[in-house]
């Protein structure tokens, strides 16, 4: 599972006449890949809602979304799967099939409200209006496979 976070002021979607928005937190763009399961969610989660790239007093990245009270905002795409080696056409054969992408899609909002952080989501696969005022900009990239779920003790 991945996740594509950026640090916003604000952030909204709009899909048809739905719109979502947040103030002060993280847009999460969330693709889920060919053998992810619930536990690469709940690991996402944690990680997300605890990473510290919100600046203290002193400028630091030192806090949280949960620290500053802010909201996540949660958007659907698969295109974080995209292989471009074998030619200009992006190839998505290692994007999660789409009933399984959305359980697990559900399953991630689900798991990062329980930790606390206010969610909102977009519209899972639809077409939507990204709006976006990043703060910094700060954008990080988290994968499950390569971000230590499997080695204990890691925080």
């Amino acid at each position: 599972m991945r996740a594509l976070i950026q640090r916003v002021k604000r952030g909204g979607v709009t899909a048809g006449r739905e719109h979502r928005a947040i103030g002060p937190g993280l847009v999460l763009f969330l693709g889920v890949g060919e053998g992810d399961s619930e536990a690469d969610a709940d690991f996402l989660a944690a990680k997300t809602a605890n990473l510290r790239i919100f600046s203290n007093a002193a400028g630091k990245f030192d806090k949280s979304v949960l620290d500053i009270k802010g909201e996540a905002l949660v958007i659907s795409q698969f295109t974080l799967y995209a292989d471009t080696a074998g030619g200009r056409r992006p190839d998505f054969t290692k994007a999660a099939k789409p009933a399984e992408a959305n359980h697990l899609y559900e399953y991630f909002t689900a798991s990062l409200a329980g930790t606390g952080v206010p969610v909102k989501t977009g519209v899972f696969g639809a077409d939507m209006e990204v709006e976006i005022l990043n703060d910094g900009p700060v954008t990080i990239w988290l994968d499950s496979a390569a971000d230590g779920k499997k080695k204990p003790g890691r925080s």
